[in-house]
């Protein structure tokens, strides 16, 4: 079964995005902060990660710098899943590594495309 990890120190959408992951038949790993997030993906390899941006010490677009930039951890897309939503923060998650990028509150169907897209290509 296809194993998400959540990077989110938010524990309220944390619990959001696992419902609507679990509903669309996903198994999911938790990581409250980036830091905890680069740990996790090294050591479990989840099949894609939805990555939040504003997090305390390391925050989502360095962790997804870092986890692209990783032999170990480059072939995980990553989806940041943020309530920044300049166009200017689209495109600099982009150009950390992420696959794609959706702005809170997410929309289940939205999600479900990114997903599946990334998980396809």
């Amino acid at each position: 079964m296809t194993r998400i990890m959540i990077v989110d120190d938010s524990p309220t959408d944390i619990h959001l995005l696992k419902k609507i992951l679990e509903k669309n038949g996903f198994n999911t790993l938790i990581a409250s902060d980036a830091g905890e997030g680069i740990q996790v993906a090294k050591r479990e390899r989840p099949d894609l990660i939805l990555m939040d941006v504003v997090m305390p010490g390391l925050n989502g677009f360095q962790a997804t710098r870092e986890l692209s930039s990783d032999p170990e951890t480059c072939s995980i897309p990553v989806i940041i899943v943020t309530r920044k939503d300049q166009q200017v923060d689209r495109m600099w998650g982009l150009r950390q590594g992420a696959r794609d990028y959706i702005t809170k509150p997410v929309k289940e169907g939205a999600l479900m495309n990114l997903i599946k897209e990334a998980l396809a290509a």
